[in-house]
């Protein structure tokens, strides 16, 4: 199958109770993620040796956020449930992190405890959004990026050996299990794999197995079932997980 190009999605999401669909090529997603690194960066100081938690699910803002992180060198960590064979990136450190991500479902309705964080960012993921106002020490996710266009200045260096997670977990040690998670899927430059974001929210498994395969993905989140087969038909599926 021939590669993707530039201009198809790279990342399709969709959230069946929302009805929100975004679809993002190559480029998008990566001037999404320039963004949020020159946030990171420029606009918070941050950079290797800092810590970001995300308490998110799996959607397109997620992966903006986690890949800019990444790019600025910002180690990272999720509250996750368990995740068979995987590492826990466990937000609760007990030391004050960087920076946090967090969704407006779950901190309006306090179902989760927020770690403490120098800089907070709330984003209107997930499938409880309600109009309620903004914390006066948190920044909308959105917005914060308005004022950023273009990628860190200057550019963060990085290394394979660098800590790409809070437990030091290397970027290289992140590739080496995407890689090896893609090749269990039977993952190849130009497939499309769907993937079932309530049953996958590590984002190894959404986000990073299908890029280092040279795969797209189509995420979707509260999946009604009776749409699949026409989702994947329409969006040209290859693989699904």
């Amino acid at each position: 199958m021939d590669v993707v190009s530039y201009a198809d999605p790279l990342l399709s999401f969709y959230d069946d109770a929302t009805g929100e669909h975004v679809a993002l090529s190559a480029v998008e997603l990566g001037s999404w993620a320039a963004r949020s690194a020159a946030l990171l960066t420029s606009g918070c100081g941050l950079g290797p040796g800092s810590t970001a938690a995300f308490v998110l699910p799996p959607h397109w803002q997620t992966a903006a956020a986690l890949l800019g992180a990444w790019s600025a060198g910002v180690s990272v960590s999720f509250r996750l449930g368990a995740t068979a064979g995987l590492p826990v990136l466990a937000v609760d450190s007990g030391e004050p992190l960087s920076a946090v991500f967090v969704s407006r479902g779950q901190l309006d309705d306090w179902l989760v405890d927020v770690p403490a964080a120098t800089h907070r960012f709330l984003l209107d993921v997930g499938d409880e959004r309600r109009p309620v106002a903004t914390p006066p020490d948190y920044r909308e996710f959105l917005t914060a990026l308005s004022t950023h266009t273009s990628s860190p200045d200057p550019e963060v260096s990085l290394r394979a050996t660098d800590p790409a997670s809070v437990d030091g977990t290397t970027y290289a040690q992140w590739g080496a299990l995407a890689a090896e998670i893609a090749s269990r899927a039977s993952l190849s430059p130009g497939d499309r794999l769907l993937v079932d974001a309530s049953e996958h929210e590590h984002p190894v498994k959404w986000l990073l197995a299908p890029l280092s395969a040279g795969a797209s993905v189509v995420l979707c989140a509260n999946l009604d079932r009776s749409r699949l087969d026409s989702r994947m038909a329409a969006e040209r599926v290859t693989h699904v997980l």
